[in-house]
């Protein structure tokens, strides 16, 4: 795993991070226009993977996708609060010797994307050719064009609106309540997540707002197996898997840090490519066409899909072509070096 140190990192909450590490990686051909992928509330940095074991982005990122790792550098960080290797919760904590757990404090996505650019810098790289994101990482990609226009010639936010809406909080919310107040817990200071069954319920109401209820309707069709329903078992498989591979502290950590996601009154002045997809319970397609009118340079399209919010991890083939299109005309801009 690689990783990349950038010392104090002063957050917006004016709390000072020491010894911060960002583990990340890196993929594509060496010295071409850098573009970085941004991963969703609980990806890693693993966007392109290996041949034997694919990355989350890998149907739209590699040799001749869309993001063209033989034509473009590509670079994925894990989130700064996340559990894969970069600073968070499970990390010691270097005035105390001690893992943070529920001590580490409270951040936004504006010290993750203030972490990545002191990060880029140190790997040497001063410009970005684009920042893809979806999700949590399309929040990223906003903040990028908002903080540092010209470090970067464009964004790309999908599945994401300009602010968080009341309706994603709430769900935030469920899943933070049902965590914290579990047993099990212990105020932060466990010592197994998979123990956590809040973390579990929190893991299932997410889900329910990831895909459409018309694809839920079709998938399980009031199929029984039974001891119960289908999509019951489908929704306690998936509360399990996370429970089992993911940092309780750092799911209620990113939580937080989504709901403080806010450009809504901000121009951005940097080209701005915008992705939505229809039956996104989350992002509604309306409310960023209408933010996206209202930019200097930017374009929109929505993606007609059942799978709604996880649209951006799926069905590649519907969509690709915009990313590939934009990006082609970025490289077309780029100077010879």
């Amino acid at each position: 795993m690689a990783y990349v140190s950038i010392g104090t990192l002063a957050l917006e909450s004016a709390e000072i991070l020491e010894g911060v590490e960002l583990a990340y990686e890196r993929c594509g051909k060496e010295g071409a226009p850098v573009v970085l992928l941004c991963h969703a509330l609980t990806g890693d940095q693993f966007s392109i993977g290996t041949p034997d074991n694919p990355g989350w982005w890998a149907g739209l990122a590699g040799p001749g996708k869309a993001v063209d790792t033989e034509k473009f550098q590509v670079i994925t960080f894990n989130v700064l609060g996340g559990c894969n290797g970069s600073t968070g919760p499970l990390s010691v904590n270097p005035k105390t010797g001690e893992p943070y757990r529920a001590d580490f404090p409270e951040i936004t996505i504006r010290d993750m994307v203030r972490a990545e650019h002191a990060a880029l810098q140190k790997l040497g790289i001063d410009r970005l050719a684009a920042v893809i994101g979806g999700s949590l990482g399309g929040m990223k990609a906003l903040e990028w064009g908002r903080l540092y226009p010209r470090f970067v010639s464009a964004v790309f936010p999908l599945a994401v609106t300009p602010a968080y809406s009341d309706y994603g909080i709430a769900f935030n919310w469920i899943g933070i309540h049902a965590i914290v107040n579990d047993a099990e817990f212990k105020n932060g200071n466990y010592t197994d997540s998979s123990l956590i069954k809040g973390f579990e319920t929190a893991r299932m109401a997410g889900m329910v707002t990831y895909r459409s209820g018309g694809l839920f309707n079709d998938r399980f069709s009031r199929g029984h197996n039974g001891s119960g329903f289908d999509v019951e078992s489908y929704l306690s498989y998936q509360g399990r898997k996370l429970a089992g591979r993911f940092d309780a502290n750092s799911y209620v950590t990113l939580l937080k840090a989504m709901n403080t996601h806010d450009v809504e009154e901000s121009q951005l002045e940097v080209a701005l490519h915008a992705l939505s997809f229809t039956h996104d319970l989350l992002y509604p397609g309306p409310w960023m066409s209408d933010w996206v009118q209202k930019q200097p340079e930017a374009s929109w399209a929505l993606v007609e899909t059942a799978f709604g919010h996880d649209g951006f991890l799926v069905e590649f083939e519907k969509w690709d072509g915009h990313i590939r299109e934009k990006l082609n005309n970025i490289l077309d801009l780029q100077p010879v070096r």
